[in-house]
């Protein structure tokens, strides 16, 4: 048994498949696991980067006789039932399962690899910190007249509103306080999505709501808005003439990359791997696929958003299909059940759309989004010390000083 991808799901899948007695190989081409929930947090000053990773070594101790391989898949022989990885080791395999999540969706505008920071990796949220240190500094050291520094946060979805309000609410507990020599007004943000509205998959009270308070915290929303292309210092929009900026966010969303694992499976048109409703890819009944990777339907007809509790669920539901296969009883179908999703704007402020209907604003929501978070956090260490951080930041209602984490290069 192999399970490529220790995120969300590989991890579920793997757990539940030690405690059916059954032996897997995880494989991920990093030796830890990320909380990427958080990455925005982490990127703008408010979580160490280890509060959100863990080694996945560490988290296999409780898995047993669960094993690790560090790598990257690179091929699957489907006719010999095998993994190539890049470093040349070939691992067998009676069942595959394919966790490797998505990449960030550029959507084919021109220039925005090039010039945009993504916020998807470990290594992006420490890139994106310090390149807002070095802007940050730049802007101080700079005599100009105002803005001395302008942000730009591409996407409204939940990554997009966050980090911005994130964003927002470090322009006002720095400038003046670390930064004297900056008035916030030498510091704009700007939020665009080419919607109608923030937060789509979200009731539009919601949306309404989290405008407002981004709009509460200086923040400039542009909906309806879409970006054609990005040069260096300018983006190129269809509702406004050319916009500059200094620090340029990229969270419009995600894709599934062209990895040579599983190149000539089926695709849906959104791109995500075509399966059946037991998650099985439809060329290969030996393989499963699931989280951010697979085009699951939920029972509405519309695949499942790209989020950790579909990933959580389909990691669970498959390795309890294994358990039933080795059994001798055919796999059944995915049900999949919605929770309900939240997105953070700041301080006592949030949204949260649960099930049967429920929608909370405010405080209510806020506390909500930091209790589930907590929870759902790896590790007892990260859980001690995100709510250590979490508490001195409200009773103080202050940020840490920024220091830039190490700049990670690109990931392979």
């Amino acid at each position: 048994m192999v399970v490529i991808g220790a995120g969300f799901g590989g991890l579920a899948a793997v757990a539940e498949l030690a405690r059916g007695g059954i032996q897997a190989t995880l494989v991920d081409r990093h030796q830890y696991t990320t909380f990427q929930p958080l990455l925005y947090q982490v990127a703008t000053g408010g979580l160490n980067l280890e509060d959100v990773a863990l080694p996945v070594r560490t988290l296999l101790r409780r898995m047993r006789p669960a094993q690790f391989v560090q790598g990257r898949a690179v091929e699957v022989n489907w006719d010999r039932h095998t993994v190539g990885l890049e470093a040349g080791t070939t691992l067998g395999f009676d069942h595959l399962v394919l966790a490797t999540g998505a990449a960030t969706n550029f959507f084919g505008v021109e220039g925005a690899a090039q010039h945009a920071l993504p916020l998807y990796t470990l290594s992006d949220a420490a890139r994106l910190r310090t390149r807002l240190i070095s802007h940050l500094e730049l802007a101080a050291a700079t005599k100009a007249s105002s803005p001395r520094l302008r942000m730009v946060v591409i996407g409204g979805g939940a990554t997009g509103v966050e980090t911005a309000g994130a964003l927002a609410e470090l322009r006002d507990l720095l400038v003046g306080r670390d930064y004297p020599e900056l008035d916030r007004s030498d510091i704009t943000l700007e939020l665009l999505e080419r919607a109608p509205q923030l937060l789509s998959a979200f009731h539009p009270t919601l949306s309404q709501y989290a405008r407002k308070e981004l709009e509460r915290h200086r923040v400039v929303v542009r909906t309806d808005c879409r970006v054609q292309a990005v040069r260096d210092g300018e983006i190129l929009a269809s509702d406004t003439g050319p916009l500059p900026y200094d620090l340029l966010v990229w969270a419009a969303g995600v894709a599934v990359p062209d990895e040579p694992a599983y190149r000539g499976l089926a695709r849906t048109p959104s791109g995500r791997l075509a399966v059946t409703l037991t998650l099985q890819p439809l060329e290969h009944p030996e393989a499963f696929a699931i989280g951010d990777l697979a085009g699951a339907s939920s029972g509405l007809g519309a695949e499942l958003p790209q989020l950790a509790q579909p990933a959580i669920q389909a990691g669970r539901h498959v390795a309890r299909q294994l358990v039933r296969i080795s059994a001798g009883l055919p796999a059944q179908s995915f049900p999949y059940h919605d929770p309900g999703t939240m997105a953070t704007i700041g301080r006592r402020s949030a949204v949260a759309q649960l099930r049967a209907g429920i929608r909370l604003t405010g405080t209510i929501a806020w506390m909500a989004w930091l209790g589930l978070h907590l929870v759902e956090l790896l590790g007892g260490r990260n859980r001690l010390s995100v709510l250590l951080n979490w508490t001195w930041r409200y009773l103080a209602w202050r940020r840490p000083g920024l220091i830039p984490g190490p700049e990670a290069e690109s990931d392979p």
